[in-house]
């Protein structure tokens, strides 16, 4: 696990990050949300904090107009939960079954600021749209 303090503040600031994908679309939804918990408890989030994670990864997207800010807690994790994240990122933007420009030029940034290869990007964009249409 990348997280194992109970308080940290790194699972809200991930969060945002989650949340500001989701909402990227305006239209965001509990299934996103679901997602969202479910990535957070991936990386080692204690359940019973899940809600108030959420709430308040949710003030810090509110506030936060800047990626730059909220992406910098996952660029330090290891490769393997930055997978995870990315991952989940593309679930959230097909979770609707299709990905508007907003929400593909949100993953292109990140890629560069996280360091993701565009192959292993584009691998695990493929496998989560492969997954959708199962």
């Amino acid at each position: 696990m990348f997280l194992k303090k109970e308080n940290d503040t790194d699972f809200i600031d991930i969060c945002a990050l989650l949340i500001h994908a989701a909402k990227i679309d305006e239209n965001y939804t509990k299934k996103e949300e679901e997602i969202i918990k479910k990535t957070l408890l991936l990386i080692g989030a204690k359940k019973d904090q899940l809600n108030d994670i959420v709430e308040k990864g949710e003030l810090i997207e509110k506030d936060s107009n800047q990626i730059i800010n909220l992406k910098k807690k996952v660029k330090n994790m290891s490769e393997e939960d930055k997978i995870k994240i990315i991952e989940a990122l593309w679930q959230i933007i097909y979770s609707n079954n299709e990905a508007d420009n907003y929400e593909t030029n949100l993953m292109r940034r990140l890629s560069g600021l996280l360091y993701i290869d565009n192959k292993i990007m584009g691998d695990i964009k493929e496998k989560i749209k492969k997954e959708k249409s199962e």
